[in-house]
């Protein structure tokens, strides 16, 4: 007797959650990276697979019903991702047809490009060049396929097990420990940013909901606050006093980009943070079924998670 068995592509901060949830709520896991690395469990089966060679692919998705397709590209450059993104999202979606799954993806707001007003899931979604438009072409080739997919956008992430993002290890153990806090673009302008266990409870609840898929949607995602009232929080649950904080103006990040590359990806979304940058995720909330952690809730969790890795690290 065969059991049904839900796929996880990488174990970066949503592959690893999606994983985790899975097996919580019972069901049987296999997760694919090329290191054989992620969360320990007993329903979890950890494969060393790279999954851009479609043969390995074959033999890893028997008796899939869902993958969940969270690997990301090797460097934050538009040239690394045109050449690795397009291709293992190909074999991916090849791969999950032939055995009758469907894929879900945590996806961006980068296809949107700049907008004015909050990002709803009825605005175009056609951002061109860059890595904005690798995003936009990535879309492309989901809708164009046979196999059914759902894409899950989220903006910003934060959480437990989040390091490489604004909200991570740049600003949780900065806070924590009483440094001066310099955030890109504006301490003042609404951002949003999406806790990660809810962007992964969106992914499974789609996955198995067949009247969500060939569908785009919007993680749960609370409120926006701005990134100085993101630093208080993160204060008021590590019970930490507010450190001094700056801002690094975006344009700074232009001028170093004719000298530096990795700046120049950086300057292409610095955008994000010298506006307002708000998703609303009110009607695929209702959609899902779902609504977002509470800000505090969510900070809680990570700072406590923080203070774990400082204690396994000391």
């Amino acid at each position: 007797m065969h059991h049904p068995v839900h796929v996880v592509t990488g174990a970066g901060p949503v592959g690893s959650t999606v994983a985790q949830q899975l097996a919580d709520s019972g069901h049987q896991v296999r997760l694919l990276t090329r290191s054989g690395s992620g969360p320990v469990h007993p329903l979890i089966e950890r494969r060393r697979v790279d999954v851009s060679q479609p043969a390995a692919l074959r033999e890893a998705f028997v008796d899939a019903v869902a993958v969940h397709h969270c690997i990301h590209g090797s460097a934050y450059d538009a040239r690394v991702w045109r050449a690795e993104l397009p291709r293992a999202e190909r074999a991916v979606l090849e791969a999950a047809g032939a055995v009758g799954a469907v894929v879900v993806f945590p996806e961006s707001l980068y296809a949107y490009g700049p907008v004015d007003g909050p990002m709803t899931e009825d605005l175009p979604r056609a951002a061109t060049g860059g890595k904005l438009g690798v995003r936009t072409e990535l879309l492309a080739q989901r809708d164009a396929s046979a196999t059914p997919t759902v894409s899950v956008a989220a903006s910003d992430f934060y959480g437990p097990a989040v390091r490489n993002a604004h909200a991570g290890e740049r600003l949780v153990p900065t806070v924590l420990g009483g440094r001066t806090m310099r955030v890109l673009g504006s301490l003042d302008q609404p951002h949003s940013f999406t806790y990660v266990p809810d962007l992964a409870v969106a992914m499974i609840t789609a996955a198995g909901r067949p009247d969500l898929w060939n569908s785009f949607l919007h993680a749960p995602t609370a409120a926006p606050l701005t990134q100085r009232r993101l630093v208080e929080l993160v204060a008021a649950a590590g019970g930490v006093r507010v450190p001094r904080m700056s801002a690094i103006p975006a344009g700074i990040l232009g001028a170093a980009g004719l000298v530096s590359r990795e700046m120049r990806e950086l300057a292409e979304t610095s955008y994000m943070f010298t506006r307002p940058f708000v998703l609303d995720s009110s009607a695929s909330e209702q959609r899902l079924g779902l609504s977002p952690t509470p800000v505090e809730t969510g900070l809680a969790e990570t700072v406590a998670w923080w203070r774990r890795q400082e204690r396994a690290a000391a």
